[in-house]
C-alpha cells in the first residue's frame, strides 16, 4: 500500500517519522509523496504549542478532503498530550500516541480487517526506557538527525511537552555508536544529536552528553557533529571541554533562553537567570573558535511587562545571535501559566513580536558581517538554478555559484557577503 508522511514540530519528531517510515517499509507499505494519491496518510503531529495543535487539526481535516478513500492516521504529541481532544477528531481513522507511533502497522492491519476505528493513547509513565526504533537513512536530507534522548523533568510553567513526552530517558551510547557506522556506511558525513531536553542525556546514570558526542565522532566517515536544543543550566563546563576536545564537533550551540528578564525567567520557571545565561555565553566562547549562538525567545508571557520586554530585547541585542526564534506566548491548558493572572492581548503579544523580531534580525547581520572573508568548509545540501547552499560548522548558511555535482559533499569556502538567505561566498583554490 502507498503510504505518505506530514511532520510536524522538532528534529524529534522528524526522526520518529523516519523510524515509522522504515518500520512501515519492512511491512510491505512504500511511501510515496502527498501528490501520488496515497492509500494511507500519516500526520506526526506537535503540540508545543495553541498553534500547533490548530496546524494539527487543518491538515488533518485539508488531507482527508485530498484523500477521501485512504486510512488517516494522526500520531505525535497532540494525542499524547490531549488524547480527548484527539479523539474527538472525525477525519482521522486511527489516533497513536507518541508512546505508541511504533505500533502503527499493527493498528493499521486491524483497521484494514474491520474498518472498526482506533484511539489508542497509552500514557506515560515512570520508569520508561528509551524504546524509539533506530534509523538508517533519511529521505529528504543530507545530514542525519539522532535521537538520542526523550523526556522533560522540567516543568517550565507554560510547557506541555512533559505530558507529551514523559520523564528524562536516554539511549545506550554503544546503541549511538552503532546507528552512526550505519549512517556513516549509507553516506552521510554530518549527525545531529537531538533529544526533547538534550542536555539531560544520561540523566541517572554513568554517562553524558559528551560521551555521546565522543562516540559518534570516533566513527570513521562522519566527518561533523552537531548538537540539537540544549537547556543553559544544565551544561557543565566538564562536558564543555571534552566537546572542545572533539576536532569533528561543530561550535554552533542552540542554547533556549526564553526571556532576558530575570523577573519573566522566575515566572516561567527556568532555572537560570541571565546572569547566568551570559557567563555560559562567555565559557563556551572562551573554548570554541567563531562560536555561534542560537535560541529561541518568547514574548507576551503572562505578567510582561513593558519593561521586562525591554529588558529581553536588550540582553538579545548583548549576546548577538547568529539567529533568535521568535514567538508570542501560546497558552496550554494544563500548565501553570495558563492559570496565571495578567494574560496579555493578543495586540500587545505580536507588537511585542514584530518589535524582537527586528532587534534579533539586527544582531543576525552583524553576526553574518563578521563571516565575510572568513574561509571556511560548507557541507552543501542543494543547488538551484547554479547556487549551491550548504553551511559552515557554525551554521552560517553560504550561497556558492556552482555544480549539483558538489551536493552531500564539503568543501573550503571564502565568504564574500551578505545575502537575504546568509551569506555568499566562492570555492577556495586547492
Amino acid at each position: 500500500m502507498r503510504i505518505a508522511f506530514y511532520t510536524l514540530g522538532c528534529k524529534v519528531n522528524q526522526y520518529e517519522t523516519e523510524a515509522m517510515r522504515e518500520l512501515l517499509e519492512r511491512e510491505g507499505y512504500t511511501p510515496v509523496g502527498l501528490d501520488d494519491d496515497p492509500e494511507v496518510f500519516l500526520l506526526n503531529s506537535c503540540t508545543v504549542t495553541a498553534e500547533s495543535s490548530r496546524k494539527t487539526r487543518q491538515l488533518l481535516r485539508k488531507y482527508r478532503r485530498l484523500f477521501p478513500h485512504a486510512v488517516t492516521v494522526l500520531t505525535g504529541c497532540m494525542p499524547q498530550a490531549f488524547p480527548d481532544e484527539a479523539a474527538a477528531l472525525p477525519e482521522a481513522d486511527i489516533v497513536l500516541g507518541n508512546r505508541d507511533a511504533a505500533l502503527a502497522a499493527d493498528a493499521l492491519r486491524r483497521f484494514r480487517l474491520d474498518g472498526q476505528r482506533i484511539v489508542e493513547v497509552s500514557p506515560h509513565e515512570k520508569g520508561e526506557v528509551f524504546s524509539t526504533p533506530p534509523v538508517n537513512r533519511f529521505s529528504e536530507h543530507t545530514r542525519a538527525f539522532m535521537k538520542i534522548e526523550d523526556g522533560c523533568d522540567r516543568f517550565c510553567s507554560y510547557c506541555i511537552i512533559p505530558t507529551a513526552r514523559g520523564r528524562v530517558r536516554s539511549r545506550e551510547v554503544g546503541d549511538i555508536r552503532s546507528e552512526a557506522v550505519r549512517l556513516a556506511a549509507a553516506g552521510y558525513k554530518e549527525i545531529v544529536l537531538v533529544g526533547i531536553n538534550l542536555s539531560a542525556y544520561g540523566k541517572g546514570g554513568c554517562f553524558d552528553l559528551a560521551d555521546a558526542a565522543e562516540a559518534v565522532c570516533g566513527v570513521e566517515g562522519i566527518e561533523r557533529v552537531r548538537l540539537g536544543s540544549l537547556e543553559p543550566d544544565q551544561m557543565r563546563d566538564e562536558t564543555l571541554d571534552r566537546l572542545a576536545a572533539q576536532p569533528k564537533f561543530c561550535p554552533q550551540f542552540h542554547l533556549s533562553l526564553q526571556s532576558g528578564c530575570d523577573r519573566t525567567l522566575a515566572r516561567m520557571n527556568r532555572r537560570y537567570d541571565a546572569a547566568f545565561y551570559r557567563d555560559l555565553i562567555q565559557r563556551i566562547r572562551s573554548r570554541f573558535v567563531n562560536a555561534a549562538f542560537t535560541t529561541d525567545v518568547m514574548v507576551g508571557f503572562p505578567g510582561e511587562t513593558e519593561d521586562d520586554f525591554e529588558e529581553s530585547a536588550a540582553f538579545v541585542r548583548e549576546i548577538g545571535f547568529a539567529k533568535a526564534h521568535v514567538f508570542a506566548y501560546s497558552r496550554r491548558s494544563g500548565t501553570a501559566a495558563d492559570r496565571m493572572p495578567e494574560q496579555l492581548s493578543r495586540q500587545v503579544k505580536e507588537d511585542r513580536s514584530r518589535r524582537m523580531i527586528q532587534a534579533a534580525e539586527e544582531v543576525r547581520r552583524t553576526f553574518l558581517q563578521s563571516q565575510v572573508g572568513l574561509t571556511c568548509p560548507v557541507l552543501f545540501e542543494t543547488c538551484t538554478d547554479g547556487i549551491l547552499e550548504g553551511c559552515t560548522p557554525n551554521y552560517t548558511f553560504v550561497h556558492v555559484p556552482g555544480s549539483p555535482a558538489l551536493c552531500g559533499g564539503i568543501y573550503s569556502v571564502r565568504i564574500a557577503g551578505l545575502d537575504d538567505g546568509g551569506c555568499t561566498g566562492v570555492l577556495a583554490k586547492g
